[in-house]
């Protein structure tokens, strides 16, 4: 079993909005420390919001304000629902642990592209 899978990416416009799924193998990965990163193409991994075991929900700058995470402790997941999509906003883009992920745990990431 995959530690970590992501999932709900797709094609959207402008302006629209996607959910993805990160579900977490319970064994392995705390769902309470969780964060989602993304790649654009070109670029290095960045880290884009996370959830500490608090309920604190954390984001880069650039994503305040549109993009919502979120956890379902009894189904290992983690949500981050994203809004006010801009074409910047296309990537792939992962589930690891938050805030230091761990190098060697990059699930396959689920691609998001924005375009008109």
């Amino acid at each position: 079993q995959v530690p970590l899978v992501e999932s709900g990416g797709g094609l959207v416009r402008p302006g629209g909005s996607l959910r993805l799924s990160c579900t977490a193998r319970g064994d392995v990965f705390n769902v309470n420390t969780l964060g989602w990163y993304y790649q654009a193409p070109g670029k290095e991994r960045e880290w884009v919001a996370g959830i500490i075991p608090s309920g604190t929900r954390m984001y880069a700058d650039f994503v305040k304000g549109r993009f919502i995470i979120d956890r379902d402790n009894a189904a290992n997941t983690v949500y981050l629902q994203m809004n006010s999509l801009k074409p910047e906003d296309t990537a792939v883009y992962y589930c690891n642990d938050f805030p230091v992920p761990r190098d060697n745990s990059w699930g396959q990431g689920t691609r998001v592209t924005v375009s008109a």
